[in-house]
This record gives C-alpha cells, structure tokens and sequence, in this order.
C-alpha cells in the first residue's frame, strides 16, 4: 500500500510500509478528514503516535508543524521501517519512544495536547485504554484523542465520561474513526 503524507512541508513524502497485510494505515482520505476537524489544533501540539506503524498519521501532524511527536510501535519490522520514516522527515530518533502502548500510557510523563489511537482490530484495545484515558492525566484539557476501531469495539456515547466530548465520527469500510475532545478542567464537576 502507498502511503504519502497530505499537507505540510513534507508533503508527497511517501512513506514506507510493509509488505503484505500485517499493517493497516490509516487512508489519506481518512486522514485528510481527520486533519480537516482538527484544523488549526496541530500545530504547536504536542502529539502521541500510539500504536504508530509507518507513522503516517505523526508524521502527518510532524508535517503540519506539531511542535513534537513521539511514535510508540511495538512490531519489530514496523518499527524498522518507521525509523527510516521519521529519519527521511527529520523526526528525532529518540521520538521512537517505546514498544508497548499499555506501559506509555501508564507511565506518561506529561499531558498531550492530541492523541492519535489506531490500534489492531479487535483484540480489546478501546476498553483496555478506556480507564486509563477517561481518568488520567494523558490528555490535557482542551486536548483531542483519534480513535480508530472496529464496529465492535467503538465506546458507547453513554459510557464516555462528562468532561470528553465526541467531536466528530466517521466510517470507511470496517474502520469506525472518532475525534474526541476533553472538556477545560472547570467544566468537570
């Protein structure tokens, strides 16, 4: 699958991406959706990569002037191929953070501003992260969180917490995508 980058001043860049299925990046008219509902909320960000694959949705927000973005991907030959993406647009290496998205999560050293969550299909991510987001500290407030899932696995509205708001939600074949916001901390009670 070819994968450029959309907008911004690494735009055309093609990605690299493995061969065969063992990867599902995010499709550029998705993205470009995406980045339209975001707007001007990209740059300057500060922006988390879960579950990053090729990268193309960082590299995306890197490219539109995201003041950071750190990559977390735990499959070995992904992560190969995403180091030789950040270095072509000239993303730091050590923005490569880690390998396990449960464990960033829970140890996150300081809020980002827009979290971008596209984890393998149906193997229970949504819910697992679910707590962890909803409660901790993540996200800052006003922050935004993109989370791709499943049918299956897509949060119910009355299950989300009263301090996050769906922003806007989306289909593209089996891929539901929905843009959350966390509500400014004196809107919580």
């Amino acid at each position: 699958m070819s994968v450029s980058i959309i907008a911004g001043r690494h735009r055309g860049r093609r990605l690299l991406t493995p061969v065969g299925r063992s990867l599902r990046p995010t499709p550029g008219a998705v993205r470009e959706t995406l980045f339209n509902w975001l707007g001007g909320q990209v740059a300057g960000a500060r922006v988390l990569d879960l579950f990053a694959g090729s990268g193309a949705l960082g590299l995306e927000a890197w490219s539109r002037g995201a003041r950071e973005v750190v990559f977390v991907e735990k499959n070995p030959q992904h992560r190969q191929l995403l180091s030789r993406n950040l270095a072509a647009c000239g993303v730091a290496a050590q923005q490569l953070a880690g390998t396990d998205a449960w464990g960033y999560l829970q140890h996150c050293p300081r809020p980002f501003d827009i979290i971008f969550a596209d984890p393998p299909f149906d193997q229970g991510w949504p819910t697992r992260m679910a707590p962890i987001l909803w409660n901790g500290q993540q996200i800052a407030a006003e922050g935004w969180l993109y989370l791709e899932t499943s049918a299956a696995e897509r949060w119910d509205d009355a299950a989300i917490p009263n301090h996050w708001r769906t922003y806007r939600r989306g289909r593209c074949g089996d891929s539901h995508h929905t843009l959350y916001t966390v509500l400014p901390e004196h809107l919580h009670d």
